[in-house]
């Protein structure tokens, strides 16, 4: 390992762990099933909107629901693992406040104004985000394929955004999108971390409760409008009980999706994880497709065809690593950034991870 410098600020690079490595299938698997899941909250959410709800509302009952149904095993963590997990908690509220309460505000008030795919599109700027952060941070550019593949997926988002059809895109949900790929950005730092005691249950769980909680301050202050109907919403093309959608978004698309998402996202580390999610975008439209009749245009397939490629050229640059020290490494972030040296060149020419998300 590599400390940092405390006169030049040089962020430390450390070698990846072999254990990391070899997890990269299983992880890669769990990265696409976690963004599957995550996809359904676009359709899920949309069914009660139309019948009444409010994104606030929707996000409340959303993660609201998942902290309850983890309350018990988050507390039983936190009982016998006190002494290890105690001085993660300011970690684990921030990551219930961005990544969870205010990603799925942003996103669904996006989807208020947008259809699901361009919401998600907008909110899966993240990959871009990671690998400009990292950049700045290290003070070198990425190696080359990240910068095509990067390219690929970036041009993709525009083709699926349909910027030239007959379609108007709102000023308001675009705002709204690129709040959630901030947000979104910090997930992935946050959950990327390997070294860390914080099991992915506890991280879950304790950021939903501390989301909840914020949520639900939000309304109570009146700050953020709450609106719940009990009318029985239209899914997948027929009349379903309110609670349909309900379960779907606490069980499959938050608890199910952000424990898989953290614990692929630990495999494969934030800069390839966060581009392995754009995946997310594909299955929303094929979700909106088959679940809301939202027929995706030609432009819009082309589109996923060129997300796709990027990915895969992101992921062949991660595996490839680099020729001269043998293996990918991984840049440690928390470390204060400074001036170029050595390590700093290093780093950014490894450029495996933007960092703890």
């Amino acid at each position: 390992m590599t400390a940092p410098n405390p006169s030049s600020g040089t962020p430390a690079v450390r070698p990846m762990p072999a254990a990391r490595t070899a997890l990269a299938s299983p992880a890669l698997l769990l990265a696409l099933i976690s963004a599957a899941a995550f996809a359904l909250s676009g359709p899920f959410a949309k069914s009660l909107f139309d019948v009444g709800w409010t994104p606030g509302a929707a996000v409340a009952v959303r993660i609201g629901g998942a902290a309850v149904v983890l309350l018990v095993p988050v507390t039983i963590i936190l009982v016998r693992r006190w002494t290890t997990v105690k001085g993660s908690l300011g970690r684990i509220a921030i990551y219930g406040v961005a990544p969870i309460a205010l990603c799925q505000l942003f996103y669904f008030n996006a989807v208020q104004h947008l259809s699901v795919g361009v919401a998600l599109l907008l909110e899966y700027l993240s990959p871009v985000l990671l690998v400009v952060w990292a950049w700045f941070m290290t003070r070198r550019r990425p190696r080359l394929l990240t910068i095509i593949g990067g390219a690929s997926a970036m041009a993709g988002l525009v083709l699926v955004l349909d910027l030239a059809g007959d379609q108007r895109v709102s000023v308001a949900g675009v705002l709204w999108g690129l709040g959630a790929a901030v947000c979104s950005a910090v997930y992935f730092v946050m959950s990327a971390r390997t070294d860390d005691d914080v099991p992915p249950v506890l991280m879950a769980g304790g950021g939903m409760a501390v989301g909840a909680v914020l949520i639900l301050l939000l309304g109570w202050t009146g700050l953020l409008p709450m609106a719940f109907t009990f009318n029985n919403p239209v899914f997948a093309g027929a009349e379903v009980s309110w609670l349909v959608p309900v379960l779907g978004l606490v069980l499959v698309t938050t608890v199910f999706a952000y424990l898989m998402g953290i614990v692929a996202t630990r495999g494969l580390g934030s800069k390839v994880a966060s581009f392995v999610a754009l995946f997310e975008v594909l299955f929303a439209v094929v979700w909106a497709w088959l679940l809301l009749g939202e027929m995706p245009r030609f432009v819009q397939l082309l589109g996923g065809v060129a997300i796709m490629a990027g990915v895969v050229l992101v992921r062949l640059d991660e595996l490839r690593g680099s020729p001269v020290r043998g293996g990918t490494f991984e840049v440690d972030l928390n470390a204060p950034a400074g001036p170029g040296g050595a390590d700093a060149a290093a780093a950014a020419e490894g450029l495996a991870d933007a960092g703890p998300r």
